[in-house]
């Protein structure tokens, strides 16, 4: 057998490929080798010069091997320069994932056609290689063919999973130029596109001008809006998508079930639980783990339980979500049995689990237990430590007051720091008033995230809280030079299947003049049961009585005044806050539920609040 190789060196943008590949005198010189191995049921298809039996023969090859054998053959017979089998052999060997011999024959095919061209990009892109996949279609562009439907979906795709808005741009003015957007497929791929690229208006009018939208691209349109902070929307679109008599699959109803958990809404998780009963939807993993996590944000945790003790089959993920939903509500210790029940069930913990750990550890001061779940992460099951795990740890030690171990883990640890990290530093130093070491996290925190008002926000806070006005003004000129502004504290409540949102001394309801009455009169019952408004959560440099009427109209009361004139007697009041709640709405809170005997979940920005008859389920450590 002749031992010569051809060296083919292909040239393109993307640099040079070098491929090696037997030339047509070593296969020629070597047909009797290539026939013996042959499977021989293909011998008879391949005596005869027809392209179809070529085919045929590549349909049955059963590895590379056999593919192989058959690329000897064409060859030999002359068959190459039937485009036909030329295509389906570049066909074999790119869903083989076996991009070395594709390429090859690809660069020597003296004919290509859309059916090449796609094919090859579609290769590149399947395996993950990005960016031959791109320079592959670049090289089509300049060819002068016109890429086909078939071509520009493997090309968006790349532009989405990579995140590269300006060159899915360039694909959508390319869609255009050749008149192209009227494909669904097409169109439907572009906004998945700015979807996942968070360009969600691009998507949206996209979106509004297809013809016909199937239930794959209401899906993404619907995940779309959820995963960019506007969950009510996705419920919109949702309603509108029945309404079009599209039918949901399980695919769109985990997508709108995560919806309801970014928004919090009650009403709507109980009826998506109502579909997906009455559509006798199984509780596989994917959807039951969903809806646990949509329960446990819309503050019943209890529906959470039930759901996952419904389920049959449970993964790491379904276990972790649990521990993740008993943490934010506060129930540290029924976490930890849940991560004990998944231990004896056999399911071994991985990073997520214990960043859901050691979280709830940190939010139900569980020090010593959270130092151990720590240590026991790499001694016992291997999970080497990330950044987030070393915030909660960071979080649970300040909270708890021992800053300075604090800092010593954050000045030790071998990982990147990031933003999340020194912020939860950062918190810690203003439930304690630490101001010497504030100043420290928030100058790593401006080099990350100079843009970001709400570190300004904070260390100005701990100013205010510390009486050094000059330094809140200070503070608050530097973010006024850098154009900055504080996000302002909104509350939203839903009642009778509406949400409705309230600001700080809002007047904007139809109803603020009972509102305030109820506020009104729940100032009057708060002072006889022993409630002092505590001033001190005013960060401004104003007299006493200002700071006193600055407190009364705040977000949270606005909306429990509303949730007590609007809803029954003796249910709950579920309210969503976009920051932190203040410790004085905390404590007024706590106050309220005692005289109005109703319980009140307040979810804030970190975690739930389950006031009942004068306690909070925090225990006041949040």
């Amino acid at each position: 057998m002749l031992k010569l190789k051809n060296q083919i060196d292909l040239v393109a943008n993307h640099g040079i490929l070098r491929l090696y590949l037997f030339s047509t005198a070593a296969i020629m010189a070597d047909t009797r080798i290539a026939r013996t191995h042959i499977h021989k049921e293909l011998l008879p298809l391949l005596s005869r010069s027809r392209p179809k039996f070529y085919v045929t023969a590549l349909l049955s090859s059963r590895n590379i091997f056999h593919i192989r054998e058959v690329h000897a053959q064409v060859v030999v017979n002359g068959m190459l320069q039937n485009l036909t089998v030329a295509n389906k052999l570049l066909y074999m060997y790119a869903q083989r994932r076996v991009l070395g011999d594709a390429y090859a024959l690809f660069g020597g095919m003296g004919e290509r056609d859309s059916v090449t061209w796609s094919v090859m990009v579609g290769g590149f892109v399947n395996v993950g290689d990005f960016t031959n996949g791109f320079a592959t279609f670049r090289e089509l562009i300049r060819s002068g063919v016109t890429p086909d439907i078939y071509t520009l979906p493997f090309v968006i795709r790349v532009c989405r999973d990579m995140k590269d808005l300006k060159m899915g741009r360039l694909v959508h003015a390319i869609v255009l130029k050749h008149g192209l957007l009227a494909d669904n497929f097409a169109c439907a791929s572009l906004v998945d596109m700015y979807a996942k690229c968070k360009v969600v208006d691009d998507a949206r009018q996209l979106f509004d001008k297809m013809q016909n939208r199937d239930l794959v691209t209401w899906t993404v349109m619907i995940g779309a809006f959820a995963e960019c902070r506007n969950a009510d929307e996705s419920l919109v679109l949702f309603d509108w998508m029945i309404e079009e008599g599209v039918v949901p699959d399980k695919v769109a109803t985990v997508t709108i079930v995560n919806a309801c958990a970014k928004l919090g809404a009650m009403h709507r998780a109980r009826l998506v639980h109502y579909y997906i009963c009455r559509n006798k939807f199984s509780l596989d993993v994917i959807l039951g783990t969903a809806m646990i996590d949509m329960y446990a944000k819309c503050g019943c945790i209890d529906s959470a339980r039930g759901i996952f003790d419904r389920m049959q089959v449970k993964n790491v993920i379904t276990w972790s979500a649990m521990i993740a939903a008993y943490g934010y509500h506060g129930h540290g210790r029924k976490a930890i049995d849940i991560f004990h029940m998944m231990l004896n069930s056999g399911v071994s913990p991985n990073v997520i689990t214990f960043v859901s750990l050691l979280y709830a550890c940190s939010h139900s001061g569980l020090i010593e237990e959270g130092l151990w779940f720590f240590s026991l992460m790499w001694d016992e099951f291997a999970v080497r430590a990330d950044v987030k795990h070393y915030t909660c740890m960071v979080d649970l030690l300040g909270r708890a007051g021992r800053l300075d171990e604090a800092l010593e883990l954050v000045e030790s640890m071998a990982v990147e720091k990031d933003e999340r990290l020194w912020g939860a530093l950062l918190g810690a130093c203003r439930i304690h008033g630490n101001i010497d070491l504030a100043e420290k996290a928030v100058n790593s925190l401006l080099e990350l995230q100079p843009e970001n008002a709400g570190h300004y926000v904070l260390l100005s806070n701990i100013y205010a809280r510390a009486g050094r006005w000059k330094d809140v003004a200070k503070m608050r000129d530097l973010m006024s030079q850098r154009r900055l502004k504080k996000v302002p504290g909104l509350t939203w409540i839903e009642v009778d299947n509406k949400t409705y949102q309230f600001s700080t001394g809002d007047r904007t309801h139809p109803r603020s003049e009972k509102i305030y009455a109820m506020l009104e009169s729940l100032d009057k019952k708060l002072e006889l049961a022993g409630y002092v408004p505590d001033t001190n959560f005013v960060l401004h440099d104003v007299d006493e009585e200002v700071k006193l009427g600055m407190l009364y109209s705040h977000s949270e009361k606005l909306a429990i005044a509303f949730g007590l004139i609007a809803t029954a007697d003796g249910t709950p009041i579920r309210i969503t806050k976009n920051l932190r709640v203040c410790g004085d709405c905390h404590t007024f809170t706590k106050f309220v539920s005692a005289i109005t005997q109703r319980v009140i979940i307040v979810r804030d920005v970190n975690r739930f609040h389950h006031f009942r008859e004068g306690t909070c389920s925090c225990g006041d450590y949040w």
